[in-house]
């Protein structure tokens, strides 16, 4: 049963339906649409492209800037008019049930959602803060009222920075809860769709 938040639980008279495999396309329920599959894929071509532009092509640096921070405010607008999964009210929660769930994760009792985890949830939140930080700082440096402003510049360094440790965190996290899960997230990124049970 998908409750409300998301959150995966089978009653317990539930079966699974005949000759619905892991594999079994009955199975499946479609969770990610286009535009967020699209936003996910483009944002990672876009962070990859401007870390190997950054010092060596300073206009192909900028405009893809200029790209990547367009993708953060249709991104920002679609978690407020997009398809349900898609949206912030959908999955992102406070503190207090972001931190339980983390706790849940160390003690191995993390529950599947079908959406988002708070603790995926919560990286959303850092990697689209950290990110639009990051364009802000890079398009002040092209004003004249900032340019060659020491702390501006440090800033959007410290910020590039810290969006390759959020990178990894993310990819720590989804190569653990696709093991803990038995699922493949990156498919699902791909194709939109993951295993309705759990």
């Amino acid at each position: 049963m998908n409750t409300q938040d998301g959150t995966l639980r089978r009653p317990a008279t539930a079966a699974r339906p005949e000759g619905a495999g892991r594999a079994g396309r009955e199975d499946l329920v479609k969770v990610w649409d286009p535009l967020v599959r699209i936003f996910h894929w483009s944002l990672v071509a876009g962070i990859a492209v401007a870390w190997l532009t950054a010092d060596e092509w300073d206009r192909a640096h900028e405009w893809i800037g200029y790209a990547v921070g367009a993708f953060i405010v249709i991104r920002f607008v679609w978690g407020f008019i997009g398809t349900p999964f898609a949206r912030f009210a959908q999955f992102v929660k406070g503190p207090r049930q972001t931190l339980a769930y983390l706790g849940r994760i160390l003690r191995g009792r993390a529950e599947r959602h079908l959406g988002h985890n708070p603790a995926g949830a919560a990286m959303i939140v850092a990697l689209l803060t950290t990110i639009a930080g990051t364009v802000l700082t890079g398009w002040m440096m092209t004003l004249d009222a900032f340019w060659g402003v020491d702390w501006v510049e440090d800033l959007h360094e410290v910020l590039a920075n810290a969006i390759l440790v959020l990178v990894a965190l993310h990819v720590a996290g989804v190569f653990h809860a696709s093991v803990t899960h038995r699922e493949n997230l990156v498919r699902a990124m791909i194709t939109g769709r993951k295993r309705r049970d759990p």
